[in-house]
């Protein structure tokens, strides 16, 4: 009998795991947690399986989803993201409000792999829509097969991103999305800490341009929230940027908030900070839930 080295042994069962899409083993923990590879297709008609968590809320009736979209490293190694952990204070949140949370893991990071989909290049307004639409292209992967489960509700889907996938979800609300009810871009942008400098934006001006472009065709209520303290997107870029984007026909409501913590960027994912957002995120999505 031919024995394989173990490491070979391991690389080839996590292949052929990935190659299937679907969920992987069974749910575990009070939340149900499970691991699902979602298909998704770029322009090209090429399938990539997105590395997907789920995270169940209590109770067996179909619950509605939120897709949480994640951000970028600040030191640009996109091998390391994952998707939120069930446990986080984010997903807590929003478990403890009924919701079914699917945290994906976009094309080109983590264990997803393949190219990068959402490169800005060379920062130009033309790459940055590109990578937004790019993102999005995921999210709608994500929203259409979550949807599908038997435990998920079949639309009034929330979308919520962080950072880049802030970003992703401006772009997402400039394709057509018929299943969202309400989107959240939490210090949404892209093109930061270039180089690993704080404060340093690729091309801010191009990033405005940009936000512009995806205003136009934007047809979903957003809640736009930053702080005084983020080193990715200070209040001035950010003003820019929702300005931009609401002067050219898109909506959102926009809260500059003060200094949270080291790096206001950190805001949604860290500790304590859902007593400051989650009041803001509560009331805009019951204004959303009254249209």
């Amino acid at each position: 009998m031919r024995l394989w080295p173990i490491g070979l042994v391991i690389l080839t069962l996590a292949t052929a795991r990935a190659e299937t899409p679907g969920p992987v083993g069974q749910p575990t923990g009070p939340w149900r947690e499970q691991i699902h590879w979602v298909p998704a297709q770029d322009g090209g008609g090429r399938t990539r399986l997105l590395y997907t968590r789920i995270c169940r809320p209590a109770g067996d009736r179909p619950a509605r989803v939120v897709l949480i979209n994640h951000g970028k490293p600040a030191d640009a190694d996109v091998s390391k993201v994952k998707p939120a952990a069930c446990g986080n204070e984010a997903v807590q949140w929003f478990l403890a409000r009924g919701y079914l949370v699917v945290a994906g893991v976009r094309r080109g990071y983590g264990e997803t792999g393949g190219d990068l989909a959402e490169t800005s290049g060379s920062c130009s307004a033309d790459a940055l829509v590109r990578a937004a639409h790019e993102g999005a292209r995921d999210v709608d992967a994500l929203l259409r097969y979550a949807t599908s489960l038997p435990y998920a509700q079949p639309d009034r889907v929330v979308v919520v991103g962080q950072s880049v996938g802030g970003w992703v979800t401006d772009g997402y609300d400039s394709v057509p999305h018929p299943h969202v009810a309400a989107m959240v871009s939490m210090a949404g942008g892209h093109g930061g800490h270039i180089h690993g400098i704080p404060n340093n934006n690729c091309r801010p001006d191009q990033l405005v341009l940009a936000a512009g472009v995806l205003g136009r065709t934007a047809t979903t209520p957003m809640l736009w929230i930053y702080t005084a303290n983020d080193s990715f997107f200070d209040p001035g870029l950010a003003q820019r940027m929702y300005d931009a984007f609401t002067g050219s026909g898109g909506r959102a409501e926009f809260h500059p908030l003060p200094p949270f913590a080291r790096d206001g960027h950190t805001l949604f994912f860290g500790n304590g900070g859902s007593a400051i957002w989650g009041p803001l995120v509560e009331a805009y999505l019951g204004r959303m839930a009254d249209r």
